[in-house]
């Protein structure tokens, strides 16, 4: 039999693999207050467009949907102008009454952590998120480098400087329109 050596845990120096990438959060506001006024059935349906609209987009634009968070999703992609571009769609289609409620979404990008092979640490996915929570229900907020990468027919209204929870110095923050899609798919609706 041969000796069984338990490696030390501090042996084990992770590799740090620092890269480039812009996050998303997308949330469903409103959803709680939904599910309690008409029911689980209807929030099931309400969360399968979404994804099934959310999938569809992220694949057209060839950004990735990282996880689902319940009624919201974390995008994650190489560059920023699809996923921009991506948020703007997703939201766009689900607007103006043909979804029940309005999303929210919140874009930061720059230089994280890839940990372990499958995810991202790093100020731009905490940015993104706390973006996404403030965003009022139907507006898309981004930081200044990312609204930079919106087509020229995005309207942006600069917000400002913006304290955001967690984060030393303010955050410039730029809401972009939602447009409305020109064409949209029927089997989405």
């Amino acid at each position: 039999m041969g000796i069984v050596r338990v490696v030390n845990a501090m042996e084990l120096q992770p590799t740090v693999t620092r890269v480039e990438r812009t996050f998303a959060f997308i949330d469903i506001s409103g959803f709680t207050t939904f599910v309690d006024v008409h029911g689980d059935e209807a929030a099931v349906a309400a969360l399968a467009d979404f994804r099934l609209v959310t999938r569809e987009v992220a694949s057209h634009h060839g950004v990735r949907v990282d996880k689902w968070l319940g009624d919201g999703a974390m995008f994650v992609s190489v560059e920023t102008a699809p996923l921009v571009l991506a948020v703007l769609d997703i939201a766009g289609r689900l607007g103006a009454g043909r979804f029940p409620l309005p999303i929210r979404a919140g874009i930061a990008c720059g230089m994280v952590i890839l940990f372990e092979g499958d995810d991202y640490i790093g100020m731009p996915v905490n940015v993104a998120s706390r973006l996404c929570g403030e965003a009022g229900a139907g507006q898309v907020w981004v930081t200044e480098p990312v609204a930079e990468h919106a087509d020229n027919a995005t309207e942006c209204e600069r917000i400002g400087g913006f304290e955001v929870r967690g984060v030393a110095e303010p955050i410039t923050v730029v809401a972009l329109c939602v447009p409305m899609p020109v064409a949209v798919s029927p089997a989405l609706f």
